[in-house]
């Protein structure tokens, strides 16, 4: 099991759609995920920076398949397209990246 961290802003103006969406998230959406062996998802939101860290643990043995496999999924497409634009990628975020990936340095198990 791997554990991933990222982080990214998120438009103020945008704060209650985001959050209503993620409320009820799309079952294909979820699905699709869980197919690609993400588990334990969550998303937290720090005001009033506006900045969101995510965590997931990745249960699988070939990460750049299962992300590629999220990646075409039609309808986690449509998901993006709908919620990219009320985020806001952090200026520092490595080339390819739109999350900024977060290294672990703690951890109690």
């Amino acid at each position: 099991m791997q554990r991933m961290a990222h982080i990214i802003g998120l438009r103020p103006e945008h704060r209650e759609t985001y959050t209503r969406l993620h409320a009820e998230v799309w079952p294909a959406v979820l699905a699709r995920l869980r197919a690609s062996h993400i588990t334990n998802y969550s998303i937290f939101l720090r005001e009033p920076e506006m900045l969101m860290f995510s965590y997931w643990e990745y249960r699988g043995s070939d990460f750049e398949a299962d992300s590629a496999a999220i990646a075409s999924d039609p309808v986690t497409r449509e998901w993006w397209a709908l919620c990219g634009p009320m985020q806001a990628p952090l200026a520092t975020r490595a080339e390819g990246e739109w999350w900024a990936a977060m290294q672990e340095v703690f951890h109690l198990d």
